[in-house]
């Protein structure tokens, strides 16, 4: 396995846990995969047998102006080491992408076959202060559907507040991206 394809492990999962039904085109096609792709950790374990690469402590993945932090995340790969079928990110998981969309949860997990990521244990994804929450959010990429259940303690949860557009005009600045440091999520 190629250093290359474990940090592009954490970029897939950072990717697909951020779309939505805005997003996913751009998320599957448009996403830049040329751009460099950075994994800060404490430690990085590599299971041959297992193809298996673990990061943990202060995980921090980047690509193309979105961040991941976690505290651990597993990168499954198939038997050649050449593909990511899966990945677990665990402890406090936080996703900020290019446009200022965040999500938080527990636990974060990407499968590639299905195209398919769930996160799980008070799951959040919001931008400025449009908000859902739930126990899980599972977002299908490829169906360009998202399913949010509530737990036995909260149901789920959703706020959305009336677009200005006069207001997003003038915020969105022709073209320019924000930088996850920009955001005010």
């Amino acid at each position: 396995m190629t250093a290359r394809a474990a940090m592009t492990a954490g970029v897939l999962v950072l990717l697909a846990v951020t779309a939505d039904a805005q997003t996913i085109p751009r998320a599957r096609g448009g996403e830049d995969r040329t751009q460099p792709v950075t994994v800060d950790a404490d430690r990085m374990e590599r299971y041959g047998k297992e193809s298996l690469v673990v990061f943990t402590g202060n995980v921090v993945v980047r690509q193309d102006n979105s961040v991941q932090y976690a505290d651990r995340m597993e990168i499954y790969l198939d038997e050649k080491g050449d593909r990511i079928l899966r990945t677990v990110s665990t402890g406090t998981v936080k996703i900020i992408t290019r446009d200022c969309r965040t999500g938080t949860a527990r636990r974060a997990e990407y499968h590639d076959l299905e195209q398919r990521v769930v996160l799980r244990g008070n799951a959040r994804v919001w931008q400025d202060d449009n908000v859902v929450s739930g126990e899980t959010i599972t977002i299908f990429l490829a169906q360009d559907k998202s399913v949010v259940q509530g737990g036995t303690q909260e149901r789920v949860k959703a706020v959305f507040h009336p677009r200005d557009d006069k207001r997003d005009d003038k915020k969105d600045g022709a073209g320019t991206r924000p930088s996850p440091a920009d955001c005010r999520n």
